[in-house]
């Protein structure tokens, strides 16, 4: 056992719960690990025995009060609202996580950019402002959608990617539609 997210994902004997579990997980790990480990038993608690069930059937006007009272450093619950929206049209187009980033790599990707980048700009499109709710929306919820062709390192989306992806004593794996060797 290691004081690390991961240990909020690898109960999750699913394959989808652990995927959207994961994906909370590493997007929050940010900041003091006692705090992340906080906020993320905080959230998954609040999502129920299945995230992947939560977040396909979320809808803000029925299940924000769920979540918006989640704040983690600068994420605000607001923010979380967007992303269980988010998470559930990637569902809803892709069938999973794995098959949006899986969507945004080229044949010749040496590595798993162009699927993040991909992921980034198909997250970036669309319109969240029902999850801010008289207020005006904040772009909040991209923190946890960063695309290299912008600059950013994705940290956290390669620390779900290598918790996705690989196999081992740590990383729970499940995806087979991304090799190892993309890995970044």
């Amino acid at each position: 056992v290691i004081d690390d997210p991961i240990e909020c994902v690898r109960p999750y004997a699913d394959l989808r719960d652990r995927e959207i579990a994961g994906f909370l997980a590493a997007g929050l790990a940010f900041g003091n690990v006692k705090a992340v480990m906080q906020s993320v038993r905080t959230a998954l608690a609040a999502m129920g025995p299945s995230p992947a069930e939560f977040v396909g059937n979320f809808s803000p006007s029925r299940d924000a009060h769920r979540v918006d009272y989640l704040v983690h450093r600068w994420t605000r619950g607001d923010d979380i609202v967007a992303l269980c929206v988010v998470l559930r049209e990637i569902l809803r187009t892709f069938g999973s996580i794995e098959g949006a980033v899986a969507h945004g790599m080229r044949e010749a990707s040496n590595d798993i950019g162009d699927g993040l980048d991909g992921l980034g700009r198909w997250a970036g499109g669309l319109d969240v402002r029902e999850c801010y709710p008289g207020r005006r929306p904040r772009h909040g919820v991209m923190y946890f959608f960063p695309r290299p062709a912008a600059g950013s390192a994705c940290k956290r989306l390669n620390l779900y990617l290598r918790w996705m992806v690989r196999r081992d004593r740590i990383d729970p794996g499940g995806w087979t539609r991304i090799a190892a060797r993309h890995l970044v």
